[in-house]
């Protein structure tokens, strides 16, 4: 296991990374109204630009697992955001829905592999002692990516169009990615799970395909975690996707205050609950293998009532608390998405098993999302949507109380003997 502030440095590093990787798929949600008049979307077209995002993303993400783990991390996430970024310029060249929809499925294709590689390396850095604090602390980048998406593209539509905030932010991820060449470097796979064990990292075989699936299928407390990610992620989908044009046309917001309220309040709550999320989750796990599975219950149950909340109220005060509570407990369950599913799975297979989880989250869950919540506001109201969404996260909190009472245990100890045996 690494040892020093060299483990820490990494997160740093990859912390910068992921904060353009959801800025500038957050960047359209804002501009929704100018492409809504520009271009004379329905509702339904609009919900359709945030799922093609999703359904690719999701589609290419087991493929990028897969690749993940058969070449160096530091290559796939450089060369990702390298990527995502030339296309995220590219979208300024749209004419048209059918332009604009091109565009974001290429974007999901271009940023599927940083997660599954990212949270691969930081595993190796980091074993299980301070696994979720780490990855908790990455994951305050996603908040502070989203706002920063969120509040700039608007600002910048409102003032030059919206073709300059895809030109801003994608330019800067290149620049990024030039810096971060010669500092960023490859850990041993499996470094901090042998380091723990008392044993020298050394390189495990690659799994195939059909040996994965297998280990997946027979690990059920992957199962139940990634039915959850499906479910939460439908539900922060709907908030990044629709909140901007919702708060744009009840509220009278103008654009640059409806992106930066839809994004403020959740994501900066997710800022705090993260990483007290990921320190709780650790002293938890120090217990029992339960115990990150409990903190992402907690997490998912406690925001339910609040998601509601906010597609009904008719005070602008009362939706800021509720923003401000459902991104408190969305921290909670975020830190721990992928160290949960660490502590069942092998480290040569982390990769892959990232990109299933973001397939299932992201194709199931997130693509469905905008879709579904278009849909509904066409036949009902904006605001009925989105609180439908909070029986979504009731669901998710069920499929965790499957796996925290009936697989956890039995599937940790298991993964922790196979190191053990490697090992000795």
């Amino acid at each position: 296991m690494s040892s020093g502030r060299y483990k820490w440095y990494v997160v740093a590093m990859l912390w910068c990374i992921s904060f353009f990787n959801y800025a500038d798929r957050q960047a359209i949600f804002s501009v929704f109204p100018l492409l809504e008049k520009e271009m004379g979307l329905t509702p339904v077209e609009l919900g359709l630009l945030g799922s093609s995002f999703a359904w690719v993303y999701g589609l290419s993400a087991p493929f990028a697992g897969l690749v993940v783990d058969r070449i160096r991390r530091k290559t796939a996430i450089l060369m990702g955001l390298h990527i995502w970024s030339i296309i995220c310029m590219a979208t300024a060249l749209s004419k048209n829905f059918t332009h604009l929809f091109f565009f974001r499925a290429a974007e999901g294709l271009g940023e599927t592999v940083y997660y599954p590689a990212s949270m691969s390396m930081v595993s190796d850095y980091h074993g299980k002692e301070t696994r979720s604090r780490a990855m908790g602390l990455h994951q305050t980048s996603v908040y502070i990516g989203t706002i920063g998406g969120g509040f700039f593209a608007g600002l910048v539509g409102q003032y030059y169009g919206w073709r300059w905030s895809f030109i801003v932010f994608g330019g800067l991820g290149i620049l990024l990615g030039f810096a971060l060449h010669g500092l960023l470097k490859e850990p041993p796979r499996g470094a901090a799970d042998f380091a723990e064990a008392g044993a020298a990292a050394k390189m495990p075989a690659k799994l195939p395909l059909k040996a994965f699936l297998k280990l997946i299928w027979g690990t059920p407390t992957v199962l139940t975690l990634m039915t959850a990610f499906m479910c939460a992620n439908f539900v922060a989908v709907v908030l990044l996707s629709w909140m901007p044009k919702f708060l744009y046309e009840k509220f009278d917001m103008s654009l640059a205050m409806a992106g930066l309220t839809a994004t403020i309040f959740v994501q900066l709550a997710s800022m705090a609950g993260a990483p007290i999320g990921g320190i709780l989750a650790d002293m938890l796990r120090r217990r029992s293998s339960r115990g990150r599975m409990i903190i992402q219950a907690v997490g998912v149950f406690g925001g339910a009532p609040f998601v509601a909340l906010c597609g009904l109220t008719e005070s602008v005060v009362w939706l800021m608390v509720a923003l401000t509570a459902w991104g408190l407990f969305k921290g909670l369950y975020d830190a721990n998405i992928f160290a949960s599913v660490f502590d069942v799975i092998r480290p040569e297979v982390r990769g892959t098993a990232a990109g299933f989880m973001n397939t299932v989250g992201w194709l199931a869950g997130g693509g469905s999302a905008p879709l579904v919540i278009g849909i509904i506001a066409q036949r009902e109201s904006l605001g009925l949507a989105i609180a439908l969404a909070s029986i979504v996260y009731i669901a998710a909190g069920a499929a965790l109380l499957t796996g925290i009472l009936f697989f956890v245990n039995k599937d940790a100890a298991r993964m922790q003997g196979q190191i053990r045996s490697e090992s000795a």
